[in-house]
C-alpha cells in the first residue's frame, strides 16, 4: 500500500513538477535578460553622461549651442571638436549595436528612441552634419545607413541656425 501512495506520488510530482520546474526556469532567464539590458543601458548612460562632461570641459567648443560656431575656431580647437564627434559616433554606434533592433517593444524601444532622439539633435548641428561622411568611414554598415537615414527626421526637425 505504501508504494503504492510513493508511486502515486512520483506520479504526481512528474505531472506537475515538471512543468513547474520549466516556468521557473524560463521565467529566471527572462528576467536575467532584462536586468542585462537595463545594466547595458545603464553603462550607455553613464558613458554618454561622461561624454556631456567632456563637452562641458570644452565649452569654447560651443557643442551644446544650439548650431555651429558664430565665430571661427582656431586649428587647436577644430581638432578638440573632431575628436569630440569622432567619441560621440563611436558611442552612437556601440549603442545601435548593443540596443538596436528593428522588432523593439516596451522599454526596449522607450529606450532606444531616446538614443535615437539624440542622434538626431546633434544631426541637427550642421558642423555634425558636415562631419558626418568622415565619421562614419570604418563604422558598421547597418549604422551609418540607420544614422545617415536619422538625417531626413533631423531634417524634418529643422537645423539649428547659429
Amino acid at each position: 500500500m505504501l508504494m503504492q501512495w510513493l508511486e502515486g506520488l512520483s506520479y504526481v510530482v512528474t505531472v506537475l513538477g515538471f512543468p513547474i520546474a520549466i516556468y521557473v526556469i524560463v521565467r529566471e532567464e527572462r528576467l536575467r535578460r532584462i536586468n542585462e539590458e537595463h545594466e547595458l543601458h545603464r553603462n550607455l548612460t553613464q558613458e554618454y553622461d561622461g561624454f556631456l562632461r567632456l563637452v562641458m570641459d570644452n565649452a569654447d567648443l560651443l557643442l551644446m549651442s544650439r548650431g555651429a560656431p558664430k565665430s571661427t575656431l582656431t586649428d587647436e580647437q577644430r581638432e578638440r571638436r573632431d575628436i569630440v564627434f569622432e567619441m560621440l559616433v563611436s558611442l552612437f554606434e556601440k549603442a545601435y549595436i548593443i540596443l538596436h533592433s528593428e522588432h523593439l517593444t516596451g522599454d526596449a524601444k522607450r529606450r532606444w528612441l531616446s538614443w535615437e532622439d539624440d542622434m538626431i539633435d546633434w544631426l541637427r548641428r550642421p558642423d555634425f552634419r558636415a562631419a558626418l561622411p568622415r565619421l562614419l568611414e570604418g563604422e558598421d554598415d547597418a549604422f551609418s545607413r540607420y544614422i545617415t537615414g536619422l538625417t531626413e527626421k533631423a531634417d524634418r526637425r529643422g537645423a539649428y541656425s547659429p
